[in-house]
């Protein structure tokens, strides 16, 4: 894996499905196909990818999020032009030109309107418009926007999935398929071997809505243990180094109230030992993460975080490194190797 072109080759198929939130069912497919590879795989009433394995012991929930940030169709207007809201965190900052790919009865390509710098005003220079007063332009009138395109059409960003120098990689929604890629090499680094646990497996949808995919799947597994996978935030210029960490540095093992500490504890501790790259996060709240619904899930659920550390977020150039996706998927194996009693 000295190169992680396998891992690479993994994360590009996750990307390149689509799946933004409540409309995941493309991404979906895939991922079931992907996890089917290693246990029975279901999908649950809201659309999210589960799968259990092994009997007896402690039952430990792995989770990471299918679904994407995108828009979603408002209107059209009387000159054809699609107005949107966000669905999931899009930021509105980059989004002036971008090119786009419209979910209608067939997909549609489009951009975003931009006002000229030479037709905007002094007082609006520089400033990022408001989602009330950008559009897509598909190149339609009205009426024939209408045979194609229906009101809550989902709308994806268009970017390319690009190898960058070394191990990094750039593409959009790598949050959170690189999550799913880091569950899935997990299993592949589990292998055949007998575990003495009971291991579930979560690709939640709506994640970046509210989370309501985790929690209700949470409450089927009814686990003992989970541990949520996602994206942070990684180092880049301009930007304070409390909150970021070092892209390529590993896994990012989270500490925060919302988190189990022992579970956290013993993750930072597994990591050290078995020479595994890892940093620390902390939070002195929540998490913003899957974990806050999946520890409030039926009685309770003991949850841990270990996040991947992503330049660009929420972006169609998000950058992240492979070798923090192998460290994550290394220290999970490690992790459930250990808590399932069997020989490492």
């Amino acid at each position: 894996m000295d190169n992680y072109s396998e891992i690479s080759a993994l994360l590009e198929k996750l990307c390149g499905a689509k799946g933004v939130s409540g409309a995941e069912s493309d991404a979906a497919a895939v991922a079931a196909q992907l996890l089917g590879r290693y246990m029975p795989v279901s999908v649950d009433a809201l659309g999210s990818v589960t799968g259990t394995k092994g009997e007896g012991g402690v039952h430990i929930l792995l989770d990471a999020h299918l679904d994407q940030i995108g828009l979603v169709v408002t209107a059209i207007d009387e000159d054809g032009f699609l107005k949107v809201a966000k669905c999931g965190g899009a930021d509105i900052r980059v989004l002036a030109a971008a090119e786009v790919t419209v979910h209608g009865r067939q997909k549609l390509f489009g951009v975003i309107t931009s006002t000229p710098p030479h037709l905007s005003t002094p007082e609006d220079s520089g400033k990022a418009k408001g989602f009330d007063d950008i559009a897509v332009d598909i190149g339609m009138d009205k009426a024939t926007a209408e045979k194609y395109v229906s009101l809550g059409d989902r709308i994806t960003f268009n970017g390319e999935f690009l190898r960058l120098a070394g191990s990094r990689v750039s593409s959009p929604s790598i949050d959170d398929r690189a999550g799913v890629a880091a569950i899935l090499r997990c299993l592949e680094i589990l292998g055949d071997k007998e575990l003495g646990c009971r291991l579930s497996v979560c690709f939640s949808v709506q994640e970046e809505t509210g989370g309501s995919g985790a929690q209700t799947a949470a409450f089927a597994a009814h686990a003992d243990e989970a541990i949520a996978v996602d994206v942070s935030f990684a180092s880049a210029p301009n930007v304070s180094s409390e909150k970021y960490a070092a892209l390529g540095g590993g896994a990012m093992i989270g500490f925060a109230p919302s988190l189990d500490y022992e579970m956290s504890r013993r993750l930072k501790d597994i990591a050290d030992n078995k020479n595994i790259p890892n940093q620390c996060e902390v939070m002195g709240g929540k998490t913003g993460t899957n974990c806050d619904e999946i520890q409030v899930a039926g009685e309770g659920v003991k949850t841990a975080l270990i996040s991947i550390p992503l330049r660009n977020m929420h972006t169609a150039v998000e950058v992240c490194d492979l070798e923090d996706i192998e460290s994550t998927a290394r220290l999970m194996a490690e992790y459930i190797t250990e808590r399932s009693g069997a020989d490492a």
